[in-house]
């Protein structure tokens, strides 16, 4: 299967929540309690209107199907670690690209097109964008669903935490960080 993919744009916010809560609640579930994911759904998964509005956020659609919408996910270089539009604890501010670690985001594929390489794409995708802006380094808060695709692409576990949720409720996630190889960002910057 070929795939296209593209910047998110705000006219997506409608399918990227749907896509989104079809994610959470089929591919987590192994994961997480049903209390987890719904309360998760309502305080921390959700649309960042600040990756797509940075250009930073993409949309996956099958080649032969380009209105369906199958996967999204992004990078940042904004401090912001994990959490969509309604995580009350976001930090917007600016990374410096020489000390700071970029951020991937948000990542959400459609259980019925899981385990085809989407979330490899968006991943890639990722990577080269934010070695194009002169990050050495990448970390995430990845869900306890996605780490195995993580750690494939070379991330290691650095801390496990808890993001408070409410009613007693945490979500276990894990913060990964990947370094890359000073001279391969030297060469990517200076185009070689």
């Amino acid at each position: 299967m070929q795939f296209g993919m593209r910047r998110a744009v705000p006219d997506d916010t409608p399918a990227l929540t749907a896509l989104i809560q079809r994610s959470v609640r089929q591919l987590q579930k192994f994961d997480y309690s049903p209390q987890q994911l719904e309360v998760a759904l309502e305080v921390v998964y959700g649309v960042d209107s600040q990756l797509i509005a940075d250009g930073t956020y993409f949309a996956v659609m099958p080649e032969d199907e380009p209105a369906l919408i199958v996967g999204c996910g992004g990078w940042s270089r904004r401090q912001t670690l994990y959490g969509g539009d309604r995580w009350s604890q976001r930090e917007d501010s600016f990374l410096d690209p020489s000390r700071d670690a970029a951020k991937i985001r948000a990542f959400f594929v459609d259980p019925d097109w899981s385990r085809r390489g989407v979330g490899s794409l968006i991943l890639e995708t990722c990577e080269a964008a934010a070695r194009a802006e002169g990050f050495t380094r990448l970390e995430m808060g990845a869900t306890l669903t996605g780490v195995p695709l993580y750690a494939a692409h070379g991330y290691l576990e650095c801390e496990r935490l808890s993001v408070p949720l409410r009613n007693g409720l945490t979500l276990p996630i894990v913060r990964m960080e990947k370094n890359f190889d000073s001279k391969e960002v030297i060469a990517n910057r200076s185009g070689a």
